[in-house]
């Protein structure tokens, strides 16, 4: 049914809505289900944490080396193709993860299905929020990115508690076919609501050479930064991989820029509010990587509480970023974009500051409502700050931006965790002196020197809290003319 700005078939954007939020929330989901399950993984198979820790780093360097890839092919042959074949390749190899590595014997077999698994969850994690800006209507684009953000927000959060009563009531393989079912309800329902649009312009040739090149780049890039710790960032894998991301990284600027139809059109970063808006999104999941990483830690090793209880008392953080991205999404039509991230920015100087604070006897209801007010400012700035880079540019360009902050939000999460990993060991290391202690297990270190590093780095995490809320002060909302009256395909669609 044809639908105009006028006369809006809400049934049918609902669907495309629901459609696109299972997107998000099975890849939300699947980025912290796994983990939990990994000491299962590794005593089931008879292999060291090292080794099964590739269970969730090849699926990250998958999907960071491939979702600019699968956006900038969204562009050329259209939405729905990538992101129904991407829900096809998700599930199977969900199934495959799940059903095949018991049955070989086989630990490279579960290797091999994540990063089949990784390919599908790319190309549904990089088209969701261009199909929102092409799809749903201007006046309803804050509301609809709200609701998928929330969705997102609440697959992260109930991600460890599935699946630790998956693993511990079924067993590790469930964490895998739990994709499955809601998989082809996905399916099902994508093929029916979304639209079968046809590409913008016809491409002047898909760019191989540059796709060869991110992948490598951001995949020897992750590897480095995720591995580092383990291997030891003096070891010569490491290093190696290091100057393999800067060479190919390197070459991909200069490739881009020259190339007529590039994987990534660079020149869109020389508009500065682009340039502000994506530096935001990606500071902004940078910095909350850190606090995610170094919580648990606090709360167990500082707090003395209990694996289950820290698991409890983080999610007031989860459930604070869901009831703003709802918010925040009801908000962005009435206040625009700009107001919500300053306001954002300002209470996530708030809460970075809060959490400067924390010491040993800190009590456990400052610690909540840190917690609180960090989860509400991050889920008050992910909406605004995905439209507003959203609408900024042509259609053309949906696809592609849409991969870039797809890759803004997984990647900084892998450099996030490193970088704060090496400020609280440097905090550690400041204040201890020449005390040799940083050799011991962090359980071991006096509860003085372990608060040195938390404090170290959480005021680092309120540098980059500053930051942002300086990037959202000189930042700008614009749309780009063809969202404006009469030229937005969320006005006029045909839902099927």
């Amino acid at each position: 049914m044809e639908t105009t700005s006028r006369g809006t078939d809400t049934a049918g954007f609902n669907l495309l809505i629901l459609s696109i939020s299972l997107a998000s929330f099975m890849s939300a989901l699947d980025g912290t289900i796994v983990n939990i399950a990994l000491p299962t993984i590794s005593k089931g198979f008879d292999i060291s944490s090292s080794t099964v820790s590739w269970v969730a780093t090849i699926y990250l360097l998958v999907m960071a080396g491939c979702v600019l890839i699968f956006g900038k092919l969204s562009d050329g042959i259209g939405f729905k193709k990538v992101f129904l074949a991407g829900f096809v390749i998700f599930t199977l190899g969900s199934f495959s993860c799940g059903l095949l590595p018991d049955l070989l014997s086989s630990f490279p077999v579960l290797i091999g299905s994540r990063a089949f698994q990784a390919v599908g969850g790319a190309m549904i994690t990089a088209i969701a929020p261009a199909m929102i800006t092409a799809y749903i209507p201007m006046a309803q684009k804050g509301k609809a990115m709200g609701i998928i953000m929330t969705v997102a927000a609440l697959g992260t959060a109930i991600g460890p508690t599935i699946g630790g009563v998956l693993t511990q009531f079924l067993s590790w393989h469930w964490i895998f076919f739990i994709n499955v079912p809601v998989g082809i309800i996905a399916l099902i329902l994508g093929a029916k609501v979304i639209p079968a649009t046809m590409p913008h312009d016809k491409p002047a040739g898909f760019d191989k050479a540059g796709a060869l090149l991110i992948f490598t780049g951001l995949a020897a890039l992750l590897f480095a930064v995720s591995e580092g710790q383990t291997l030891g960032w003096n070891s010569p894998s490491i290093i190696g991989a290091l100057a393999l991301a800067v060479i190919t990284l390197g070459y991909f600027v200069w490739h881009e820029l020259k190339a007529a139809d590039p994987l990534l059109e660079l020149r869109l970063f020389k508009n500065r509010n682009f340039l502000f808006t994506n530096l935001i999104m990606s500071l902004v999941f940078f910095s909350f990587a850190g606090i995610n990483y170094l919580l648990p830690f606090y709360l167990q090793y500082v707090k003395g509480f209990g694996t289950s209880d820290s698991g409890l008392i983080l999610t007031s953080l989860s459930i604070a970023m869901m009831v703003a991205g709802l918010v925040s999404g009801l908000l962005y039509n009435r206040v625009g974009g700009r107001a919500l991230c300053i306001a954002s920015g300002i209470l996530l100087v708030a809460g970075y500051y809060m959490m400067t604070l924390l010491r040993v006897d800190t009590s456990i209801g400052f610690v909540v409502i840190c917690l609180v007010v960090l989860g509400f400012s991050l889920g008050l700035m992910i909406t605004p700050a995905s439209n507003m880079i959203m609408n900024s540019v042509s259609k053309r360009y949906q696809g592609m931006v849409s991969s870039l902050t797809s890759l803004e939000r997984f990647a900084p999460l892998t450099l996030g965790i490193a970088f704060a990993n090496l400020v609280f060991m440097q905090g550690i290391v400041v204040f201890a002196g020449e005390q040799e202690i940083t050799h011991n297990a962090p359980a071991n270190i006096k509860l003085g020197l372990i608060t040195a590093g938390f404090d170290l780095a959480f005021f680092a995490s309120l540098v980059v809290a500053v930051i942002i809320l300086i990037l959202s002060l000189f930042a700008r909302q614009e749309v780009h003319p063809d969202y404006q009256s009469g030229k937005d395909d969320g006005g006029k669609t045909e839902i099927i």
